[in-house]
């Protein structure tokens, strides 16, 4: 099953792919952007900022994408995969920026995948009182210097992209205690 755990910056996904790492031990966990050395290199481009053409952030997203499935996740999808983010997310930050039509998004999404989508992703939802304090306890990266109501947006986007690429969706409440939200997690895998 290739699930992905999805969230904006400070929702937990780091911490619940730990505690589904120990529960799933055979689980193949990987990340997106930069779960492959090409990945890892355009990771960093986007998150220096150094794009001025948000036309060009989405394009160096898809290109990560694409050599995530080609490497990543068909070679194992017969297996548990357990992403930190997906085509979800690409999605959900290119509806936010605006620039490219939704068609064109789920089209070149779909290309950049050759379809290959999650089968199921939870979304770590946080409020806007969550987000704020977790933001101000730590030294913000280029997308999080965008700011608290940006991210909100990316938030809401997550569940429009769900619906645009018909992936099932499993909000979750991130401000709970981590362990329920781990339990949770894993009786709707087990379902």
């Amino acid at each position: 099953m290739y699930i992905a755990i999805e969230g904006i910056d400070t929702a937990g996904k780091s911490t619940q792919i730990q505690k589904l790492r120990e529960h799933f031990k055979d689980a193949i966990i990987t990340k997106e952007p930069g779960g492959t050395e090409a990945g890892k290199e355009i990771r960093e481009i986007v998150l220096s900022a150094k794009t001025k053409s948000k036309k060009a952030e989405f394009l160096l997203f898809l290109a990560d994408r694409a050599e995530h499935i080609k490497e990543v996740i068909e070679p194992n999808l017969g297996k548990m995969i357990i992403s930190d983010r997906s085509v979800i997310s690409g999605v959900a930050y290119a509806l936010v920026q605006g620039e490219i039509s939704e068609t064109a998004i789920v089209h070149l999404n779909r290309f950049a995948t050759s379809g290959i989508y999650p089968q199921k992703v939870f979304l770590l939802k946080l409020t806007k009182e969550a987000l704020s304090f977790r933001l101000s306890q730590k030294e913000l990266d280029g997308i999080e210097l965008r700011g608290v109501e940006y991210l909100l947006k990316i938030q809401e986007a997550i569940i429009e992209a769900s619906k645009l690429l018909e992936i099932e969706l499993v909000l979750i409440d991130a401000t709970r205690d981590i362990d329920s939200i781990t339990q949770e997690i894993i009786n709707s895998i087990n379902i």
